[in-house]
């Protein structure tokens, strides 16, 4: 059988959500959970997550297996209904949505619950990032509508550089977020509530994270912000990713190895052929640093990757005097190896590396 495989480390799931917890401990947490889960599961990953407050989803596919999985807290839809009888499923079943655009809000105002709700519409104003949510001049007037027909409201924005501290725009989107959930307060209602802050702001902007925050990337145990690394921020790896090595070969100087050609021996060597490739989910396009681990006689050993990563396989220069060989296991990210070193080579972030990891490898789940 061949020897790749995911394991998800729940254990490590739920200790990363603590930490998030610590880190606001006046705030309600909204677990993210879209996009299975940044790629780990999120049917699989519900055990970990039972002391979230709720759930953030991208759309009501996703919101639908959480239910069905059997998750009774809140759950809301960040990008909201994308149809009316999308809005009318979440009013009866008890979802809740953002609303950032004036198509949702008409649904909103034209399809209201039959009877005063307890269920919160999540109000996007947009601070900066320019994606979605009402300018300043629309919100005081919409949630005025909305909250006469009965919506509690949740005035929610998203920092667009909150993993940079000093960034000036962070100021500046805090002062447009916090002025106008002043006015809500105070014109609206007093019990208007708000979210702003993401992972990064978690960490960041301690006095800032109001009524609810939203952990993502940190309950994965990557590091969300530039500054500090995960290990320094106490978070834990819950996927790793493994493999073997497959094939072992002696090499001649200038021999090459891979598509391309691209490596070539510099001095007779001995390489290894790991079981992975780019339809597992491991990135094809890798800089020169980059390497794999392997642990030996509790010694973790770097293996250089070298030559072009494949469809199934990778290479790596196995070092003089180890004694890495046929059927040595691998680990490609994870507890020995974080996942943000392989982010950096790949100029890219964990958030893409974890989301594309395929189910070709074998998956198993772990809760000690």
């Amino acid at each position: 059988m061949r020897n790749t495989h995911v394991t998800i480390d729940l254990s490590a799931l739920a200790h990363n959500l603590h930490i998030a917890k610590q880190h606001a401990p006046n705030a309600k947490l909204m677990a993210m959970v879209k996009a299975n889960a940044y790629g780990h599961g999120a049917s699989e990953c519900l055990p970990a997550l039972q002391s979230a407050d709720a759930l953030g989803v991208a759309c009501l596919a996703e919101a639908k297996t959480l239910q069905q999985a059997g998750w009774k807290k809140p759950i809301i839809l960040l990008e909201g209904a994308f149809s009316l009888d999308e809005w009318q499923y979440c009013l009866t079943n008890g979802l809740q949505c953002v609303v950032h655009h004036a198509e949702q809000l008409d649904w909103a105002l034209q399809h209201p619950a039959k009877q005063p709700s307890n269920t919160p519409i999540w109000l996007k104003l947009n601070t900066g990032m320019n994606r979605l949510g009402f300018g300043e001049a629309e919100i005081l007037p919409i949630a005025k509508q909305l909250s006469a027909i009965g919506y509690p409201l949740i005035l929610t924005s998203h920092f667009a550089n909150a993993d940079i501290k000093n960034h000036p725009q962070n100021q500046q989107q805090i002062h447009c977020f916090e002025r106008i959930l002043s006015e809500l307060k105070q014109q609206v209602s007093p019990k208007v509530e708000g979210s702003l802050c993401n992972s990064a702001g978690i960490v960041n902007f301690t006095e800032h994270q109001h009524d609810w925050v939203r952990a993502g990337i940190m309950l994965y145990g990557a590091t969300p912000i530039g500054n500090k690394s995960a290990e320094q921020l106490n978070l834990r790896a819950v996927m790793r990713f493994g493999a073997s090595i497959m094939a072992v070969h002696e090499l001649d100087k200038g021999d090459c190895v891979g598509y391309g050609s691209r490596w070539q021996a510099t001095e007779p060597c001995q390489i290894g052929i790991v079981s992975v490739g780019y339809a597992d989910g491991y990135p094809r396009v890798i800089n020169d640093n980059a390497y794999v681990v392997a642990t030996l006689n509790e010694k973790t050993v770097r293996l250089p990757i070298i030559g072009r990563v494949a469809m199934d396989m990778l290479m790596v220069a196995i070092p003089a005097n180890t004694d890495v060989t046929l059927h040595t296991s691998i680990q490609l990210w994870g507890d020995k190896l974080p996942i943000d070193h392989v982010a950096d080579w790949n100029a890219t972030i964990s958030y893409e590396l974890l989301c594309l990891v395929t189910k070709r490898p074998t998956w198993r789940y772990t809760f000690d």
